[in-house]
């Protein structure tokens, strides 16, 4: 027999999917002017920083979304960990640091509700800290940022869907960096540029609490 936290458990997913299915009927059909749905995605994923060619893992974050299933619209707060960055410097000397991505204004974007085609815009201050040059703390102060938001364009991959999640992509540029101290022309020889790669995994949607 199923224990009671079981069957609530079970309950409140129910609700949650047909609230949602609810919601995106009444905004396919067009009949209503839903209000905006908020979900939240457990988020994970990586990025590929091609000055310094090192893989930075992401996550795992959160993305607090609201939707407007009628007009095809999203708002949502990028939420991220600080992360490890490693790499060699000229191929032999190593080179260690700490990176946050600061969102600087929400994440906006479009979802297709026929096709889960969606496509978001996020603008993210890079910081980094614990800066270590062949094991060496290297001090880059605590306002060692990119000097304009890096300007993130990401879309979803074929599988993406609004409620069970999937994968965003897309490559953007790091802008110069300042405020760094003496590291500032290091860094700025060695990480900012173009072609950097990222990609995000969103998991399924859940509701997040009501608050009285």
């Amino acid at each position: 027999m199923k224990s009671s936290r079981t069957v609530r458990r079970t309950a409140v997913r129910a609700a949650f999917a047909v609230s949602a299915a609810a919601a995106l009927v009444t905004a396919t059909t067009g009949a209503a002017h839903a209000a905006p749905v908020r979900l939240n995605y457990p988020l994970t994923g990586s990025t590929v920083l091609k000055g310094t060619g090192s893989t930075v893992n992401l996550g795992p974050g959160t993305l607090e979304a609201s939707a407007d299933l009628f007009a095809g619209t999203l708002t949502a707060n990028t939420k991220l960990p600080p992360a490890k960055v490693s790499f060699n410097m000229l191929g032999v000397i190593p080179v260690s640091a700490t990176t946050e991505f600061i969102e600087t204004e929400p994440t906006t974007g479009t979802l297709d509700l026929k096709t889960g085609e969606t496509k978001t815009t996020t603008k993210l201050t890079l910081r980094l800290k614990d800066m270590k040059v062949a094991g060496i703390p290297t001090p880059v102060g605590d306002h060692c940022e990119t000097r304009t938001p890096a300007v993130l364009n990401l879309s979803s991959e074929a599988g993406f869907n609004p409620l069970r999640g999937g994968n965003l992509s897309g490559t953007y540029t790091i802008p110069a960096f300042e405020h760094c101290l003496l590291s500032t022309p290091l860094i700025n020889l060695i990480v900012p540029g173009d072609g950097n790669t990222i990609k995000l995994t969103l998991g399924a949607a859940t509701q997040p609490p009501t608050t009285s």
